[in-house]
């Protein structure tokens, strides 16, 4: 178990509308430098699929493709003992300063990644913001019971 603070900065601009929070960056994301860097998580090729786009691989792309569809990007966590990847394992979570993001951003809608992030996002985050959030199943491979086209299916209604 380690303490861990969260890497990069949220993806945001005066034209984001909703936001999308997971929980906290995997060892791949970290590594990566950016958002659900892990190969088998579905974030991405989710996005592109919902969108008609090509999946994005480099950090730009995949910035780009958020900003096109006025999407700002982040997490609940700011920092927290973890273990590896695994949302299981998080202790002493510490929540992210979301006026970074509602400061820049008129967000009318918020998205939770996960049930983690749903649930401390209720916890720590929603008396500041005001906004209920819509909890949705999460991209990541350890999800395994949802297919990207079940995904998609959950997420579309919702972008």
């Amino acid at each position: 178990m380690q303490q861990v603070e969260h890497p990069f900065s949220p993806v945001v601009d005066a034209h984001s509308r909703i936001l999308i929070l997971g929980s906290f960056p995997s060892v791949a994301s970290r590594e990566e430098g950016f958002f659900y860097g892990h190969p088998r998580n579905r974030f991405w090729p989710m996005l592109a699929t919902l969108f008609g786009e090509e999946t994005p691989c480099t950090i730009p792309d995949k910035q780009a493709l958020l900003l096109r569809h006025h999407l700002a990007l982040w997490d609940v966590i700011a920092t927290c003992r973890i273990k590896g990847s695994a949302d299981s394992s998080i202790r002493d979570a510490v929540p992210v300063d979301i006026h970074r993001v509602l400061d820049a951003a008129p967000i009318e809608r918020i998205l939770c990644n996960g049930a983690l992030s749903g649930k401390l996002y209720r916890q720590h985050l929603q008396p500041i913001t005001g906004m209920e959030a819509i909890i949705l199943p999460s991209t990541s491979p350890a999800n395994a019971a949802w297919s990207l086209p079940r995904l998609c299916t959950a997420w579309s209604p919702h972008l």
